[in-house]
């Protein structure tokens, strides 16, 4: 029978157990996981030059909202597959910071606000959140798709193609338009509710300092015979979808919903004083034919009728 090993030989001989702990988890912040090197301070930086477009834009209105405008901001909802829609919100002078919390709440970076006042007044407010710049609009010959029933159609959450007029690269303001234009109506890329080809455009047209929204469907013939080789534009054809509407500029902010006036518009009227002026037009009807009638009066009394010698005739 062989001997038994001594205690200190063994405990040489045991091999080292590793540290089977798990790995200590990474902070979790509101804009997802962060890892332990950013903690620590030691971020290291991709150089890779790939962008990845997380445009989300929130739509909502205010109070007391027309219905025709209310369907409107549903038809650009419906365009917009990588927006996001919420509660009505009170417009009042606090609206500003109650848009930004709400933009930051639903992890958004910009804001379409529909504003409707009087119950006939349509604003729209495009704001990049939360350090600007933003631009306040008024809305104008508004059509719903409802109301067009136009013969076009296109796919739901489709990626649109836009097209701007060579107006929007005269001045500044009209390149900060475009430029917020595109950053807000362009789907982005590999976004999870839109689908990955082009099938309808988004036209802006400047005409009269307005800016005019149209969208077209790209209408391709997809029968055997008359199939497109690529490239072939002579054969196709745009019909349109739906909305329309025309926006006014009316100021240009450097923040968001406020700040700093970047432009004001020089020929924008607002409607409370085209109203003012119809009321004084029609005021004016009624005070000309009050002063018809007292210059009727003047004239009968400094031109009398002379007696008539048979007025009497018959009363004998």
């Amino acid at each position: 029978m062989g001997k038994k090993r001594k205690h200190s030989e063994t405990a040489d001989v045991a091999v080292p157990k590793k540290d089977e702990a798990a790995p200590e988890r990474p902070a979790r912040t509101l804009l997802g996981w962060k890892d332990k090197s950013e903690v620590n301070g030691d971020v290291e930086y991709d150089d890779s030059p790939v962008f990845r477009n997380k445009e989300k834009v929130l739509v909502t209105c205010s109070r007391r909202i027309n219905y025709r405008y209310r369907h409107l901001m549903l038809n650009v909802v419906s365009l917009l597959p990588h927006c996001k829609k919420d509660n009505k919100v009170e417009s009042k002078e606090t609206k500003g910071a109650t848009l930004n919390e709400l933009v930051e709440l639903k992890n958004c970076s910009s804001c379409l606000f529909f504003e409707c006042r009087k119950g006939k007044d349509l604003y729209l407010w495009m704001g990049k959140c939360p350090n600007g710049p933003s631009v306040k609009f008024l809305v104008s010959a508004v059509h719903t798709m409802e109301e067009l029933k136009l013969t076009g159609n296109h796919l739901k959450g489709s990626r649109p193609i836009l097209t701007f007029s060579t107006n929007f690269e005269k001045d500044s303001h009209w390149k900060l338009l475009k430029e917020m234009l595109l950053q807000i109506f362009e789907t982005p890329k590999d976004h999870r509710k839109a689908k990955p080809f082009h099938d309808h455009v988004f036209v802006f047209s400047i005409v009269d300092d307005h800016i005019w929204f149209r969208n077209y469907q790209i209408d391709v013939p997809h029968n055997e015979t008359d199939k497109l080789p690529r490239g072939g534009l002579e054969q196709m054809n745009l019909v349109e979808v739906g909305p329309r509407f025309c926006l006014n500029p009316i100021k240009i902010f450097g923040g968001s919903f406020g700040g700093p006036t970047l432009y004001e518009n020089p020929f924008y009227v607002s409607p409370n004083q085209i109203r003012a002026l119809e009321k004084q037009k029609k005021s004016g009807k009624f005070a000309k034919k009050v002063k018809a009638k007292t210059r009727r009066k003047m004239h009968e009394m400094s031109n009398p009728l002379e007696p008539d010698e048979f007025a009497e005739m018959w009363k004998e």
